[in-house]
């Protein structure tokens, strides 16, 4: 079996589609799917504004060896997130400030690395979201071991395909197939627009309880 298993370069999602989902909050999805939401370990290594959105590059690369997270860097394009398995390393930090520049310079929207970063300070220098578990200051070398790009990934215990939308804020990453991205945006739409509309109720003296139907079910419940 060859040790480097290279998939094709996919599609990237559609730009309105990513729009699209730039204009919702995660949390806000996340009170409708549970799926394709990564381990929130994964946190961002300096505070990120807004919603990312961007198109899986996927790398699979073993514990101590980054070389092909080295090469994928000329398949990466603007609007690519590149999504990182460690293989169950959780030791070695294949991604610093080097590899992050070369993402940027290649247009990569962010880095969602299972696993720590080196060189924090340098790559929030640099500009590009990183979400990874943390730091760490043994890194990787070119050992030239193998691994896997373009090929389906796990990430924060998320499969991830190549192709697939990822989004990112403050909250966290999710990953959707683009097949059933529009009917989740259409859904997080209607919940987003109904949003804090209970505001100036609860400022004018009315309880939340009271609205959200809270109270009433924990008042049936004591009665039985």
């Amino acid at each position: 079996m060859k040790k480097y298993q290279i998939g094709a370069v996919p599609p990237q999602v559609d730009a309105g589609l990513r729009q699209g989902f730039a204009e919702v909050e995660i949390a806000t999805i996340g009170h409708f799917r549970h799926r394709g939401f990564v381990d929130r370990r994964l946190r961002p290594i300096a505070p990120v504004s807004g919603v990312l959105t961007g198109t899986a590059v996927t790398v699979a690369i073993p514990g101590t060896d980054s070389t092909l997270l080295h090469h994928a860097m000329s398949v990466v394009r603007p609007g690519d997130v590149v999504v990182i398995d460690r293989l169950g390393d959780r030791r070695h930090a294949c991604l610093g400030g080097g590899v992050a520049f070369a993402a940027k310079v290649a247009g990569a929207v962010a880095v969602v690395l299972d696993g720590p970063c080196t060189d924090p300070d340098e790559i929030i220098e640099v500009g590009l979201p990183v979400y990874c578990s943390g730091v760490s200051a043994i890194t990787t070398r070119l050992n030239d071991l193998g691994g896997a790009l373009n090929l389906p990934v796990s990430c924060g215990n998320v499969p991830v395909m190549p192709g697939d939308l990822v989004v990112m804020d403050a909250c966290g990453v999710l990953i959707l197939p683009p097949s059933e991205a529009p009917e989740v945006l259409e859904e997080a739409r209607i919940r987003q627009a109904r949003a804090g509309r209970n505001r100036g109720r609860i400022e004018a003296g009315e309880k939340l309880g009271d609205l959200s139907g809270a109270t009433r079910l924990v008042a049936a419940a004591l009665e039985g």
